[in-house]
């Protein structure tokens, strides 16, 4: 007969075996894709696992290969920081705003208007791109750097959550004394709300910014200029052809890498904030 403690490491045993299978699983196209990158064999097909010899070409033909022109990695790369970063500044003052009011202000309608935003937002942004093509292309925002940042940020208020339910753990009180002092709202918010939300601003602009950066699907749709692609969208067209990726996949698994890396730094520098505003505002809601 087991006994417990046989039973238990058993139990263990089995658990540990299930879990790092599965992580196997998970890292291995993520080392693959590594490795690939520093390959000196530029095709899709690889006779080993492990490159046969290593080199840094791949990353330097990103900047300075002979087809640069056709294939602009630099210029994409200051295209998908420029819609990141002004996406990101957008939708982090929507969804810092909106929580704030939702939070704060009593006013009709406010659940109506919560709950429309709450089941809203469970819907992929993509299924709305068809419609928002159209209405761009009205006023001739299609193909365009800023109409592509508006697309990313004009729904951010959706995911006002999170950020709501930070600014709920936020004292009343701080708002009462203020007002007593004579600050109106705009000023308590600006000046007294967000020096004291750091951990959810953090979070807000990290989420914010990721998304815009990684996209493919959105930025294919808007954008058919080849010189104003974000990368995601300029380095598809490297893996499209079969032609084409005979020649380019490793620039292509080089090119990924290195877009990754931004993400990477940002996580471990403001991790502890990530992680304090993520708790924060799940906390009360």
């Amino acid at each position: 007969m087991i006994g417990l403690r046989s039973k238990r490491i058993l139990t263990d045993t089995v658990i540990y075996v299930v879990l790092l299978v599965m992580v196997v699983i998970w890292l291995f196209p993520l080392v693959w894709m590594i490795l690939r990158a520093f390959d000196t064999q530029t095709g899709f097909t690889s006779t080993t696992v492990f490159p046969e010899a290593y080199t840094f070409d791949n990353f330097i033909k990103l900047f300075k290969g002979d087809d640069y022109e056709s294939y602009p990695y630099g210029q994409w790369l200051v295209n998908t920081l420029f819609i990141a970063i002004g996406s990101c500044i957008i939708s982090t003052m929507f969804v810092l705003m909106v929580s704030y009011a939702l939070s704060r202000l009593r006013f009709s309608a406010r659940k109506k208007l919560m709950n429309i935003a709450l089941v809203l937002g469970l819907f992929p942004g993509f299924l709305s791109m068809v419609a928002l093509y159209y209405i761009f292309n009205q006023f001739e925002l299609t193909n365009s750097r800023v109409g592509l940042m508006l697309a990313y940020s004009l729904a951010a208020g959706t995911g006002y959550y999170i950020v709501k339910g930070f600014f709920d753990t936020v004292p009343l009180a701080i708002d009462e004394a203020a007002r007593i002092d004579g600050a109106s709202k705009n000023r308590i918010f600006w000046q007294m709300i967000i020096p004291l939300s750091k951990p959810i601003i953090v979070y807000t602009i990290l989420t914010n910014f990721i998304s815009p950066w990684c996209d493919y699907i959105m930025a294919s749709v808007f954008i058919h200029d080849p010189t104003k692609y974000t990368i995601a969208a300029g380095i598809r067209s490297w893996v499209s052809d079969r032609e084409v990726v005979n020649k380019m996949f490793t620039r292509f698994c080089a090119g990924s890498v290195l877009i990754s890396v931004p993400i990477v730094i940002l996580f471990m520098i403001m991790q502890k904030f990530y992680v304090a505003g993520i708790t924060g505002g799940a906390a009360k809601g």
